[in-house]
């Protein structure tokens, strides 16, 4: 283990300079952690997809429907199969939304991709495997097995469970949660004006 530092430590003219621009990565590390409350996505709390304000049409409309009851956020938009695929799948999928978000290069109007409608469409059959396999209900409608073969859930059940989504505009009255500040209250008493 010497020898390891001693192969890894910086010269001697150079350590302070070292020190000091690992104490910046680590701090802007710490900082960036803090600032995107990064622990809160180990969570399955609907709130979380709140952290970025575009989803905010989502939460509201998720929050005044039937779903709301029964499911979360991670309960459609997550695969259940197994551990492994639920937290690669969301772990790559935070990673996404988190760098469009930073980059500020998010779509005006959020659409699922094709890889989400496919776990939407997963997680619905799980949820209502009992109605899509009513052979008995099947069987009066044709229309209803041509759709329940050929077609996605949200084809038919686009609505469900968020809504017209479009803007904020589609939820005038929706009580959003608010967002605490991440500043904080020493530095915002410090920043201020004293009477």
């Amino acid at each position: 283990m010497k020898r390891f530092i001693q192969l890894t430590a910086p010269p001697g003219k150079w350590r302070i300079a070292a020190i000091i621009l690992t104490g910046a990565l680590l701090g802007l590390v710490i900082n960036s952690f803090y600032f995107s409350k990064a622990w809160s996505y180990l969570s399955d709390d609907p709130k979380t997809c709140m952290n970025c304000h575009v989803m905010a049409p989502q939460f509201a409309t998720w929050s005044h429907s039937a779903h709301r009851e029964v499911a979360t956020c991670i309960d459609c938009h997550v695969p259940h199969d197994n551990f492994f695929h639920k937290y690669w799948f969301k772990a790559n999928d935070g990673l996404r939304h988190a760098s469009i978000f930073t980059m500020r290069t998010e779509p005006q109007v959020i659409q699922i991709r094709e890889a989400g409608a496919e776990v939407v469409q997963q997680n619905c059959i799980r949820c209502h495997e009992q109605l899509v396999t009513d052979y008995e209900l099947l069987a009066r409608t044709d229309e209803i097995q041509h759709a329940r073969l050929d077609r996605s859930c949200i084809e038919c059940h686009r609505e469900t469970p968020h809504g017209r989504v479009n803007s904020l505009s589609s939820v005038p009255n929706a009580l959003l949660p608010i967002e605490m500040s991440p500043v904080p209250a020493w530095i915002e008493k410090l920043t201020k004006p004293q009477p």
